[in-house]
């Protein structure tokens, strides 16, 4: 019995990207389906929420995403240029042309069958390191292809008809605070929430107890 469960994730989430490495080997060695549901961060979401945070969170966050990056022997670098963007007055209340496309480009692969993959791909050319410049020249054109993607289709496809990704984004968002849970990465399997990269091991015991089975070797 294929097992299923919803992925809630930002694009511009270090967590997120931390996570995808153990998601995809999930899907690889096991009878599960992840079904993507990319989110716009809480940045753009809920703004404030940053405005309200301790001094002290940022140099701690700060800390934890590159030691957790470190622990999982995962490159990491914060992304050149931010996909999120920032401005002295308005703050993160700005345009945001960067982190709609992305998060609309990740739902479009996700409706074509290959979320796991572009996500994987994707977050490691933003978040790795490897390149400055990711929203420039080939960088996602290659993420995409690498995760069997067509990127002139996909691009198209996002840019024919933002509002109904923008649409697809906001059911999402619905989704997962009707699920439990508002931040990311959060995991919902048989209605229950797992939010953060650090709860993989415990969605996985979940699933083990629900029957989780490996996948048949290709003789």
């Amino acid at each position: 019995m294929t097992l299923s469960y919803d992925l809630y994730w930002s694009f511009r989430s270090p967590y997120s990207y931390l996570v995808m490495p153990r998601l995809a080997a999930l899907e690889r060695d096991y009878d599960v389906a992840c079904n993507v549901r990319p989110v716009y961060p809480l940045a753009v979401r809920t703004p404030e929420f940053f405005e309200q945070q301790d001094p002290l969170w940022l140099s701690y966050f700060m800390t934890d995403v590159f030691r957790e990056a470190a622990f999982r022997g995962l490159p990491f670098r914060w992304p050149r240029p931010d996909p999120v963007q920032r401005s002295p007055d308005a703050g993160y209340r700005m345009p945001q042309p960067y982190i709609h496309r992305l998060t609309h480009l990740g739902v479009a692969a996700a409706e074509r069958g290959r979320g796991v993959a572009f996500l994987t791909e994707a977050s490691r050319t933003i978040w790795s390191g490897e390149v400055d410049n990711w929203h420039e020249g080939d960088h996602l054109a290659r993420a995409a292809e690498g995760a069997g993607l067509d990127f002139a289709e996909l691009a198209a496809a996002v840019d024919a008809d933002p509002a109904r990704f923008a649409a697809v984004v906001e059911q999402n968002q619905a989704a997962q605070r009707a699920a439990g849970h508002w931040g990311v990465p959060t995991m919902v399997f048989a209605g229950e929430p797992f939010f953060g990269q650090d709860r993989f091991d415990q969605l996985k015991w979940r699933m083990e107890a629900q029957g989780l089975e490996r996948r048949a070797c290709e003789p």
